[in-house]
């Protein structure tokens, strides 16, 4: 179904000679060379910093487009390309079988590959598909900077150690990365809204900060719904920050159900990866009894 189907017969009456400039034709196609080179750069780095690290990457990433010549000659080439088309015939016949859950990752701009309408098509096909669309990404797009397949799989409830999902037992914390991204992802809130924690000691004292919050649950946090939420991102971000706490939120049911669920990669994937979970009373019983720090807005 490539876009470039039509083209590959060429490749056979390509002479030799030419045959060394096709990996550098399809290095346009692949994907976003500026995504995949900016992989291993801190964004808080100054910009003269992130300059010079960018200019590296795509230095040392050119080079490996001309090795492409010798891993893959025009014959293998050619092989690879009719195995290919053999295997997904096969594959595509099978599709109605498969009955395990799968995962698709689209990507909006895959100029290799028509990403968004196979994964459409995939869905109709097999039985339990889940389909993530990222409308900014190539075809490389694991290995283009923003995009964690950790987080992905998190954000869709698809790690779990049993046939069901169990929000507490199969969750993982996010890492260190997930937070720094969620960071920055709210930046602009933090900056209009300059939120300040406060909290009560034991003896009534009103201090700045989470000290008055006990380190060890289980802890129930009310929240209020005046403020439509708008304290959630804040105050989970400075539990961690401060206390090194996991807030765990309790939402709804019906924010977890697939009908509010977005192609996209939604914030009601990234409330999964921070640990959020329907409010039932055997979750609260749960949380409770792991000891957790639990937000729930009556």
């Amino acid at each position: 179904r490539s876009q470039l189907q039509p083209l590959l017969p060429l490749l056979e009456d390509l002479p030799d000679g030419l045959h060394k400039t096709v990996p550098y034709l399809l290095s346009f196609l692949l994907g976003d060379p500026m995504k995949m080179a900016m992989v291993t750069i801190e964004s808080r780095l100054p910009p003269a910093l992130v300059l010079e690290q960018l200019s590296g990457n795509l230095a040392a990433l050119l080079p490996r487009f001309s090795g492409l010549v010798d891993i893959i000659p025009k014959d293998t080439l050619l092989w690879k390309l009719k195995l290919l088309k053999s295997a997904a015939a096969y594959a595509n016949s099978r599709l109605h079988a498969v009955t395990a859950e799968v995962l698709v990752l689209a990507s909006g701009k895959d100029n290799m590959l028509p990403s968004g309408d196979e994964a459409q098509r995939l869905s109709s096909s097999l039985r339990n598909c889940k389909i993530r669309y990222f409308k900014d990404n190539g075809h490389t797009i694991l290995l283009e900077a923003g995009i964690n397949l950790l987080t992905v799989i998190k954000g869709t409830s698809k790690y779990r150690h049993s046939r069901r999902h169990d929000f507490i037992k199969d969750f993982l914390p996010p890492s260190i990365s997930e937070f720094k991204q969620a960071q920055e992802g709210n930046g602009w809130f933090r900056f209009v809204s300059s939120p300040v924690m406060f909290s009560t000691l034991e003896d009534g004292k009103i201090v700045r900060g989470l000290a008055g919050i006990p380190n060890e649950g289980p802890v129930l946090l009310v929240g209020y719904h005046m403020l439509l939420g708008l304290e959630l991102v804040p105050l989970v971000e400075e539990f961690l920050r401060e206390k090194n706490v996991l807030v765990r939120g309790v939402a709804h049911p019906t924010m977890f159900t697939e009908e509010m669920q977005s192609l996209d990669f939604s914030f009601y994937d990234l409330m999964r990866v921070f640990g959020a979970l329907p409010v039932t009373a055997s979750n609260l019983f749960k949380l409770f009894a792991t000891k957790s720090h639990v937000l729930l807005y009556p």
